[in-house]
């Protein structure tokens, strides 16, 4: 019987995306001139305020509020009619220092020794029926919003968008779990005031199947094209104008897009987000190596799908176990059990190992906040940050290192495949 499956995602102008850039651009200010820093950053957005609080351990100063309005005027939030400005808006700082119990857990002497941030579980997951090895209904949505972005800022074929949107798409499998089509895709994007109602909302639907679409369907591979029929049910700002929109219209804060910034619903999540928090917490690292180890164990043939599990207990170094679920995709006599000893010994997952193999002490993050953490484009970049003294700092950057396919000979030496 086949059955439907739906993604969401949310563009970098949606309040709490907002709050999670704000709070990465702080990770990666910080990890900049102080790699070592612990930094826990919480951003709260609303109708021309900002308000940051969290913990942070560094030896170096940063004019936060600064960071925010950078951050707030690169999404686009530049006109005072949004209600909500780069510029103009209030920033109200109560970050302080990090607990003195929490920090005698995580660091230690030696480095290798260093214990969990937190206790909890965290998962990974990947799938071949994608190219990058991602839930498809997720990948069309984070590529709609990038298009409707990219139209923003060009602002030549579409003039009244604002930076404010979301998306959702439906997507029907066959009994084999394979995509046949896409049953539906919901579109609600902030606009300007421009003329009445009824008008407004003819000029955005027509736009959005007309000139995003094709722009959307040309970026997509040649196989999944056949996807994108004319009998896709379309949901253009259901609900009508949408013109009041950012954090004048709903307030924002950190962590609430887990499901967003992962997998779009499908495998599983252990709660605990990730922007504002330095690679100590586990929440964040150890949900990227996870990440690392379902790809690449994909990549390598063990498995079509795969869910990995890892936990911890907060200061302890070494994990309380690693749990993988191959869905029954195994096309070897290996149950998951046995595939879970191995990859434990492929992998080591202590905190500071982790750090060490995916490089997560580089400022990194704010390129993650918007979008999803997975399923991304492993690159290197330039980045240069400034102090407030003025001081400029330039570094070469490799991001989104868990999605580098860097194991898949080791998976399959281990596995002899």
């Amino acid at each position: 019987m086949p059955y439907l499956f739906t993604s969401e995602s949310v563009s970098e102008g949606h309040p709490d995306k907002i709050a999670d850039q704000i709070s990465d651009a702080l990770i990666d200010n910080f990890l900049a001139f102080d790699p070592e820093s612990k930094v826990a950053c919480e951003t709260l957005v609303t109708t021309g305020q900002v308000v940051l609080a969290g913990e942070v351990k560094s030896n170096t100063y940063l004019d936060v509020q600064q960071i925010a309005r950078d951050t707030i005027n690169k999404i686009g939030y530049t006109k005072g009619e949004y209600m909500f400005d780069g510029n103009s808006c209030g920033v109200i700082s109560a970050i302080h220092e990090q607990s003195e119990d929490i920090n005698r857990g995580v660091d230690r002497a030696s480095k290798e020794e260093q214990g969990a941030g937190d206790q909890g579980m965290m998962f990974g997951y990947a799938t071949n029926e994608t190219n990058n090895y991602m839930p498809l209904a997720l990948d069309i949505s984070h590529l709609i919003l990038k298009e409707l972005a990219a139209l923003r800022r060009e602002n030549k074929d579409i003039t009244y968008l604002r930076p404010d949107s979301k998306s959702q798409v439906t997507i029907e499998y066959n009994d084999d779990n394979t995509p046949q089509r896409i049953d539906a895709i919901v579109i609600s994007t902030q606009h300007d005031n421009f003329d009445t109602d009824e008008a407004m909302l003819a000029k955005i639907r027509k736009d959005i199947v007309e000139i995003l679409m094709p722009r959307v369907v040309a970026k997509v591979p040649d196989h999944i094209k056949p996807l994108f029929t004319n009998d896709i049910k379309y949901h253009i700002n259901p609900t009508g104008k949408f013109v009041i929109g950012g954090p004048h219209g709903d307030t924002g804060l950190t962590g609430r897009k887990i499901i967003v910034d992962t997998y779009g619903g499908k495998g599983a999540h252990g709660g605990g987000a990730f922007s504002g928090k330095d690679p100590s917490k586990v929440d964040r690292s150890a949900a990227y190596a996870t990440r690392h180890i379902a790809k690449n164990l994909v990549a390598a043939g063990v498995c079509e799908e795969v869910l990995v599990q890892v936990s911890y207990a907060i200061g302890v170094v070494e994990p309380m176990g690693i749990f993988i679920d191959t869905y029954g995709t195994c096309p070897f006599n290996l149950t998951d059990g046995e595939i879970a000893k191995k990859v434990s010994e492929i992998f080591d997952m202590r905190p500071a190992a982790i750090e060490e193999r995916l490089k997560l002490r580089q400022p990194m993050y704010s390129e993650t906040a918007a979008y999803g953490h997975m399923g991304r484009h492993n690159e290197v970049v330039t980045k240069t940050f400034q102090q407030p003294n003025g001081e400029p700092k330039t570094l070469e950057v490799e991001l989104f290192t868990w999605e580098k396919l860097d194991y898949v000979d080791k998976v399959k030496e281990a596995f002899g495949l």
